[in-house]
């Protein structure tokens, strides 16, 4: 692990190494992680912003959407000179102009089996902030065939949820919570609606989920899956188990 910091890096991450729990090893940590983000909008954008300011050092950004007019309600990374832009490109750009450290990869392609397949392997850890059931599914199963841990989160009106899996140490996945998930389709924001507000606040949370992941820190050993309520100002947990007839991990594994 590389512990040289330049006096640039020493003042931009002050706030950081200044706490215990983190420190020039947690910051190290985080400069030397890899992270793909699935999903650039209202999830994706505040969740992008975190990483980069805090200085996460490879940040995949996987998308094939274009920034319209009706995304700039949420979707605060972008503005209106991006709209008809990929945003990945979009993103790359105001990124790099945030944190000129990182390294920004835009991947402007859809997630499916056979792109997720291809970069998730590049990556330490993925993010999934996208709003459809399928993707979703796509992207956790690539995380249980790779062995990688996945950051998900959702937003839908008012109410957001949050969890991370760690397949690779034996923990549940996405089918695991849902396991009719394949069955069922929920409506997009752009037929339900949803608060501005609350995308930026789930959008930090997976953020906050990510640094914990990649330093380390206490409370990573379980999946806890976590639903906020922006109408109440409520936000309860529990505790998300392997569910023993979930055959995926068995049969999707690829040895690595």
């Amino acid at each position: 692990m590389d512990m040289n910091f330049s006096d640039h890096e020493l003042e931009r991450y002050s706030r950081h190494i200044l706490l215990s729990q983190v420190g020039a090893i947690g910051q190290a940590r985080i400069r030397g992680a890899a992270v793909l983000v699935v999903g650039g909008g209202g999830l994706g954008a505040p969740l992008l912003q975190q990483l980069a300011a805090s200085g996460i050092g490879r940040i995949g950004i996987m998308d094939d959407d274009r920034v319209d007019l009706s995304n700039l309600q949420r979707q605060v990374l972008y503005g209106a000179d991006d709209i008809g832009e990929f945003k990945v490109e979009a993103a790359a750009k105001r990124l790099k102009a945030l944190n000129p450290l990182i390294t920004l990869q835009p991947h402007p392609v859809r997630a499916t089996g056979k792109t997720l397949d291809a970069l998730v392997p590049q990556y330490d850890l993925v993010c999934d902030g996208t709003d459809n059931v399928a993707t979703r599914l796509a992207v956790s199963d690539a995380c249980v065939r790779h062995g990688r841990s996945l950051v998900s989160g959702a937003i839908q009106g008012f109410s957001g949820q949050l969890a991370v899996f760690r397949p690779q140490k034996g923990g549940p996945c996405y089918r695991c919570l849902f396991p009719e998930a394949a069955q069922t389709e929920t409506p997009d924001c752009g037929m339900s609606g949803v608060l501005g507000a609350a995308t930026g606040v789930m959008g930090s949370l997976m953020a906050v989920e990510v640094m914990r992941e990649v330093i380390g820190l206490e409370g990573t050993d379980q999946t806890r899956v976590s639903l906020w309520d922006a109408l109440s100002g409520t936000m309860d947990s529990f505790v998300l188990k392997r569910d023993p007839a979930c055959q995926f991990h068995h049969d999707e594994r690829i040895p690595g």
